[in-house]
């Protein structure tokens, strides 16, 4: 598949802290695609953080909303979206991914993801006792979904956009070059 000739989405997947927002950022200006992270776009139109969604809504009000709005990115065309590492969990959603873009699953070891979570407060699924356990759980969960719909894997502790642009023109062809 050759994503250059019909503009397709670029789809970011993986767990929080993988670098989804960092790389979605610096891969849709290298492309010349606009970038847009599925968790703020949710935060514009409620006009509220994802922890307070979460408080109101719990976990499965808020993936509700996950589903309209990835709904609706799948139907445009040239953007990189970043999702929220549980996008996956809908089989809709799946299926809106695989079905309007290239997705690339950014695999990061979980002590690096760790690291990069720890002091965050505006991770809810991450504040509880253990947020070790925690990762480790929404590892074992989700990364067989990951992996079912990813069309390149890019795993490591290191990922940067000229390692994903590398491994997208070695899977891609030249297009891709810019």
């Amino acid at each position: 598949m050759r994503i250059e000739d019909d503009k397709r989405n670029v789809y970011l997947i993986g767990l929080m802290g993988a670098g989804k927002t960092t790389i979605g950022k610096a891969l849709a200006k290298r492309l010349g695609y606009r970038f847009v992270d599925s968790d703020h776009e949710i935060e514009a139109r409620t006009g509220v953080s994802l922890p307070t969604i979460f408080e109101i809504e719990g976990e499965d009000g808020f993936r509700r909303r996950e589903a309209q709005v990835i709904a609706e990115l799948a139907s445009r065309n040239a953007h990189v979206v970043a999702t929220g590492g549980g996008a996956v969990l809908r089989p809709e959603n799946r299926q809106s991914l695989e079905a309007s873009g290239f997705v690339i699953y950014l695999d990061v070891p979980l002590p690096t993801l760790y690291e990069r979570t720890r002091h965050d407060k505006k991770r809810p699924l991450l504040q509880v006792s253990d947020p070790r356990r925690k990762l480790r759980e929404l590892h074992a969960e989700r990364d067989p979904l990951y992996r079912d719909i990813a069309d390149l894997i890019v795993s490591g502790s290191r990922i940067t956009v000229q390692s994903v642009l590398h491994l997208l023109i070695k899977e891609l062809g030249e297009p891709w070059k810019r």
